[in-house]
C-alpha cells in the first residue's frame, strides 16, 4: 500500500494506531478550528442539546429523550442502569414524536413523511433491532393522541383525517384495531388507566376546538362518564386530560379547569363523579402531574412568562415549593425516588435537564452553547389591558436602534423566559428584540386567551401596536428600522401586518405563514380547520366577510415594505399553495420580496437547514436596512 511518505511497503499494527491517532488528532483540530471562527449565533443552533427524558413506568431505568446530537432532532434510547445510549431513529427529516411503553420494552414512532404529519406509527425494541407496524390495520393518518397500555400488548390510538374526522381505535398484538369513538368534530386520546380498563378522550362535539370537553369509555367504546363545563348557555370553559392515577383500579382522573379563569388541577373520580378541587392560591396557569405512587401531585406554576414547581401532597393538601432558579420549566417529572427531573432555561442560560438531587441530569457531549442577554419585563397599556411584552437588547447599548418585533405562533401560546436561539442571533447582530404576548397568549388568564374570536389577526396586531408605540416613544426603537416577523401564526401576523399597517414597518420576515386564509382553510389539516371554524365563527361561505377581514391577501396591495418568506413544501398547517397566491400578487405589482422554499414541513429539524434560514433572514435584513452583520 502506498504510504504517506510516498514509500511502498506494509504498514505495522504500531504504525496504523499512530496513524489512526494522528487522524483523530487532526480531524479534532479542524472541527477545533471551525468552532473558533464560528459567530456565537450559529454555535446557539449547532450545541448539542437534549429534551427532558420521559422514563418507563415499570422500568424507570429506561428513558427516551430527543437530541440534535447528529446534526438532526431524533430519538434517543438511554439505559440508566448501564449508561448506554443509543439512537433510535434516522430520518433525513429527523424525528420527534415518540412514546415508550410503560414496561420500557418498546419505543413506538410516528413516521411520516418529510414532516408533513401524515404517517403511521412504528416501533422498535428498546434494544434495538428493525421497526415494525406498531398498529398493524390502521391507514395513515394525522395523529390524534396515544396511550401505551401496562400489559405490554394494548394501544389506544387516536386518527385525524378529512374522510373521517377523528377515529380512536383500541390495538391489541395479535388482533385487528376495533374502533371505539368517532366523530367529526376534533378529538384526542388523553389517557389509558393504570389497569387499562378506563380511556379518557378530549372531544370538541359541540363545535368549540378551543374548549374540550371530556368523556371516559370502556376498552368496547362504552361511556362511563361526560364532563363538559358551559358558562352561561355557551361553551367558554376547556377541560384537558391530565392523566389517571398511577394505581391499579383507582378511577381518580387529574384533569385541568378554567372554571376561574385560569387553567387549574382538580381530581375527578370517574366511578363516583365525586371532584376534588384544590383550589391552589396561585395567580397564573397551573399543570400538574402525579407522583409515581399516588400520593402527591407535580405542580408547574406558569405566571407572567416564568414558572416555578411545588409538591402538592393530597393527603395533608398541603402545598411545598421546590426550589428553581429564576426563569422557565418547559418540563418536569416526578421519579420513583421522589426526585424531580425537569427542563430548566432562561433568556441568557442556555437549556439543561436538572435534578432535584442536584446536577444536570443529561449533559450532552461537544460544543457548549453561548449564553445570552437577559430579558427585561415591560408592561404596556392597551386596547384590552395591560400587555407584557419581553425585550432584549445587545449589552451596553442605548437607543433608538434597529429593533425587531419577533412574534410568537400559535396564538394559544407565549413567549417566556427562556432560551430562544433566533433572537439570541438578531441581538448578536445590534438589534434589540421585541416579543409581544399579545390577547390570544396564554398564561394571563382565560379571558385574554380567548379575546380572538371573529377579529383575528386584527386584535392581535392592536396589541403589537400599543407596544410598538411605546419602543418607539420610550426612545429605545428607531422608528425608521422597525422589522416585523415571526412563524406560523407569528408569520400570519407578520403578513397581516404589513398590509394593515403599511406605513409603520420598515421590512417584514415571514416564516410558514398563513397568508391567503381562504385557501388555507381549504387545505390545512382537519384538526386546523376547525380551529378556524371557532375562530372566525363559521367556514369561509359562511362567513366570507371575517375571513376577508382577517387575510393577509386582502391587504397585500398596501404592502410597501420589502418581504421575505420562507415556506415548507410539505407543511400541512400552512400550507404552500396558498403562500404562493399571495407571492403572486406580490410579484405583479413588482413589489421588492424574497421567496425560500424548503423540502419540509412546519419548520425544521435539520440544524443545517435552520441555519441556513437564520442566515439568510439576518442578510435580507442587512441588505434592505444596512445593519452591520
Amino acid at each position: 500500500m502506498v504510504g504517506r511518505d510516498g514509500h511502498y511497503g506494509a504498514m505495522t499494527e504500531s504504525n496504523a494506531s499512530d496513524a489512526r491517532h494522528q487522524r483523530d488528532q487532526h480531524e479534532q483540530d479542524v472541527r477545533q478550528g471551525q468552532q473558533e471562527r464560528m459567530p456565537e449565533w450559529e454555535k446557539r443552533f449547532r450545541a448539542p442539546r437534549v429534551s427532558l427524558p420521559d422514563w418507563a413506568e415499570d422500568a424507570p431505568d429506561r428513558s427516551l429523550f430527543v437530541s440534535n446530537a447528529t446534526g438532526t432532532y431524533e430519538l434517543y434510547a438511554w439505559d440508566r442502569s448501564t449508561g448506554e445510549q443509543r439512537q433510535v431513529t434516522d430520518r433525513p427529516n429527523g424525528t420527534t414524536d415518540g412514546v415508550l411503553s410503560p414496561d420500557g420494552a418498546w419505543i413506538w414512532w410516528f413516521d411520516d413523511k418529510d414532516g408533513d404529519e401524515f404517517g403511521v406509527w412504528r416501533r422498535q425494541a428498546f434494544e434495538g433491532g428493525p421497526d415494525e407496524p406498531a398498529a398493524a390495520g390502521l391507514e395513515a393518518s394525522y395523529p390524534a393522541g396515544l396511550a401505551l397500555g401496562r400489559d405490554g400488548r394494548t394501544a389506544v390510538v387516536g386518527r385525524s383525517t378529512d374522510e373521517d374526522g377523528t377515529t380512536i381505535h383500541l390495538v391489541r398484538s395479535g388482533g385487528e384495531p376495533v374502533e371505539i369513538y368517532r366523530h367529526r368534530e376534533s378529538a384526542g386520546v388523553g389517557d389509558l388507566s393504570h389497569d387499562g380498563s378506563l380511556i379518557a378522550v378530549e372531544h370538541t362535539e359541540h363545535g368549540d376546538a378551543m374548549h374540550s370537553a371530556l368523556r371516559v369509555l370502556r376498552p368496547d367504546g362504552t361511556a362511563v362518564a361526560d364532563l363538559d363545563d358551559t358558562e352561561g348557555g355557551t361553551r367558554e370553559l376547556g377541560l384537558e386530560v391530565l392523566g389517571f392515577a398511577p394505581v391499579d383500579g383507582d378511577t381518580r382522573l387529574l384533569i385541568g379547569h378554567q372554571r376561574r379563569g385560569r387553567w387549574e388541577p382538580l381530581v375527578w373520580d370517574v366511578a363516583t363523579g365525586e371532584q376534588t378541587d384544590l383550589a391552589l392560591e396561585l395567580p397564573g396557569d397551573v399543570s400538574a402531574e402525579w407522583y409515581p405512587d399516588g400520593s402527591g401531585l407535580l405542580i408547574v406554576h406558569s405566571f407572567e412568562a416564568r414558572s416555578e414547581l411545588f409538591r402538592y401532597d393530597l393527603a395533608g393538601r398541603a402545598l411545598t415549593e421546590i426550589p428553581t432558579p429564576p426563569g422557565t420549566v418547559s418540563g418536569a417529572t416526578a421519579r420513583p425516588d421522589g426526585s424531580v427531573e425537569y427542563l430548566w432555561s432562561s433568556a441568557a442560560e442556555p437549556p439543561a435537564v436538572r435534578s432535584t438531587t442536584g446536577g444536570v441530569v443529561l449533559d450532552p457531549p461537544g460544543m457548549k452553547s453561548p449564553g445570552s442577554v437577559p430579558v427585561e419585563d415591560v408592561w404596556v397599556e392597551g386596547p384590552g389591558g395591560r400587555i407584557h411584552a419581553l425585550v432584549q437588547k445587545p449589552q451596553g447599548t442605548t437607543g433608538p436602534l434597529p429593533t425587531v418585533f419577533d412574534i410568537h405562533g400559535g396564538p394559544t401560546w407565549h413567549d417566556s423566559d427562556s432560551f430562544a436561539a433566533a433572537p439570541a442571533a438578531w441581538v448578536d447582530h445590534g438589534y434589540a428584540v421585541i416579543r409581544v404576548n399579545y390577547r390570544g397568549s396564554t398564561g394571563y388568564g382565560r379571558a385574554w386567551t380567548d379575546a380572538l374570536k371573529h377579529r383575528v389577526g386584527l386584535i392581535e396586531l392592536e396589541d403589537i401596536a400599543a407596544v410598538r408605540a411605546w419602543a418607539v416613544g420610550s426612545g429605545l426603537a428607531d422608528p425608521e428600522r422597525l422589522i416585523l416577523t415571526g412563524g406560523s401564526w407569528g408569520g400570519y401576523l407578520t403578513l397581516l401586518g404589513l398590509g394593515v399597517q403599511p406605513d409603520v414597518w420598515a421590512l417584514g420576515i415571514a416564516a410558514v405563514p398563513v397568508a391567503d386564509y381562504v385557501t388555507a382553510y381549504h387545505d390545512e389539516m382537519e384538526a386546523l380547520k376547525a380551529m378556524d371554524r371557532t375562530l372566525l365563527g363559521g367556514t369561509p361561505e359562511e362567513v366570507p366577510e371575517r375571513f376577508e377581514a382577517s387575510s393577509p391577501l386582502t391587504y397585500v396591495d398596501q404592502v410597501k415594505a420589502p418581504v421575505y418568506i420562507s415556506a415548507g413544501v410539505n407543511d400541512p398547517r400552512c400550507p404552500i399553495r396558498q403562500i404562493e397566491n399571495y407571492v403572486k400578487c406580490l410579484e405583479a405589482r413588482g413589489a421588492v420580496h424574497e421567496v425560500y422554499r424548503y423540502d419540509a414541513g412546519h419548520g425544521s429539524l435539520v440544524v443545517d437547514e435552520r441555519i441556513k434560514q437564520v442566515r439568510l433572514e439576518l442578510e435580507f435584513a442587512e441588505r434592505h436596512l444596512g445593519s452591520r452583520p
